[in-house]
């Protein structure tokens, strides 16, 4: 046990003075900061919306100078009529210089055109915005509609104002803020792989120091792959606790407060979502932790690391994409799959817990199988270190550093 504290303590002190891990944690600072004053910046600079500056040409009176009534709602688009009727030169010229988007419109016989016109539609896909054409359609036809003399009355039975209402079953309903559902999803992908991954670089750049040998003759190769596993995590989780911190103090600060009550929904923030998410951190680090402590034991030079870590580094994207998409949909199978999964389940199952679309029995289990997956990847790792540490060879396969595990006494 206190072979195990000091390579812990001993882990945490060289990271801590590495100037990589100091610059990292003051840019990723630096990004929460300047992201929720995104806002703040952009009053700053003068530009109070985001509106889209639509141009719209309209030489036949189609909509009688009816255009300004739009700006009157919040489409997200400033509209600007132009009567007169501009070539394509002039027009795009206009987006050029002045506006982001141009509609035209023309009339033949009793068909009315509407050309949607910008730089560039790789983004949109060659498509006309469903708003843009739904807004104009609802414009032209009550300036037809009022020309028949159809009284107020008439004109609401054939145009009824639905209210819309989004329902869900109890037992399927999908609790929480989707938008806080998606952070807590990157954070733990950002905890669990990142800072797991620093553990294959330390073990294969001690190898080619003089202190894999003070450690080899002092502690055996379990408490070094323990040790280096545990320091690394308390740094990656203080460093997330840090960045947690301070994203918190400028969303308090920095935000408005209506935009922050419709981004952030801390009702279903509970204590027992914030020990299960704490829990999953531990052992998704610590799994992915063993499985880089595993590649890293088959390098001997710090520039093969990364080509080393590379089979990990997939199955962890993997892992976490299968997390992501399964959120959009938290009842369907997938999403059921990716809670269980131990490749997954760190970052899928503290989600579904806020969503109230996990059961106590399908916890237990996930739980269960990360635990247990943990415990034999830790296994292997320590075995293949162990057969592993003092070479300084070439890189070895997996199939190779197996073997010699194996063949370790």
């Amino acid at each position: 046990m206190k072979n195990l504290i000091l390579v812990t303590e001993f882990t945490i002190k060289e990271i801590l003075k590495k100037k990589s891990f100091i610059i990292s944690t003051i840019v990723l600072l630096i990004i929460i900061v300047v992201a929720f004053n995104i806002p703040n910046i952009v009053k700053a600079l003068g530009e109070d919306n985001f509106n889209e500056e639509v141009l719209v040409i309209d030489s036949e009176n189609l909509f009688e100078g009816n255009i300004e009534i739009l700006n009157q709602t919040d489409m997200g688009y400033k509209f600007e009529l132009a009567k007169e009727n501009l070539n394509d030169e002039q027009i795009k010229e206009k987006l050029a210089n002045e506006k982001d988007s141009c509609v035209r419109f023309t009339k033949s016989g009793e068909n009315v055109k509407m050309e949607y016109i910008v730089e560039s539609g790789a983004m949109d896909f060659d498509t006309v915005p469903q708003d843009l054409v739904s807004v104009f359609t609802n414009l032209y036809s009550n300036i037809q509609i009022s020309k028949l003399n159809i009284t107020q009355e008439q004109i609401a039975a054939i145009q009824p104002q639905f209210e819309l209402e989004f329902i869900e079953t109890e037992e399927n309903a999908a609790q929480g803020n989707v938008f806080i559902m998606m952070i807590i999803s990157l954070v733990l992908f950002y905890a669990v792989f990142f800072c797991a991954q620093q553990v294959s670089t330390s073990i294969t750049t001690e190898k080619t120091s003089k202190i894999i040998e003070t450690l080899v003759t002092s502690t055996d190769s379990k408490t070094i792959v323990l040790g280096k596993t545990l320091g690394i995590g308390i740094v990656g989780l203080i460093q997330v606790i840090i960045m947690i911190t301070v994203a918190v103090v400028s969303a308090k600060f920095c935000m408005d407060p209506e935009i922050l009550s419709s981004l952030f929904d801390l009702s279903s923030i509970t204590p027992m979502l914030l020990i299960l998410t704490l829990v999953y951190f531990c052992f998704g680090y610590a799994l992915y932790s063993l499985f880089f402590a595993l590649t890293g034991a088959t390098v001997s030079k710090p520039e093969d690391v990364q080509y080393a870590n590379g089979p990990v580094s997939i199955v962890a994207v993997i892992g976490f994409y299968l997390a992501y998409f399964s959120m959009m949909n938290p009842n369907s199978g997938l999403n059921k799959i990716s809670g269980i999964v131990p490749i997954s389940s760190p970052f899928s199952m503290p989600l579904r817990v806020m969503m109230g679309s996990a059961t106590t029995g399908e916890i237990a289990l996930s739980l269960l199988i990360l635990i247990a997956t943990t415990i034999i990847i830790a296994f292997v790792a320590i075995k293949v270190y162990s057969a592993t540490i003092l070479n300084t060879g070439a890189r070895l396969s997996l199939k190779e550093a197996f073997k010699m595990a194996k063949n370790d006494k």
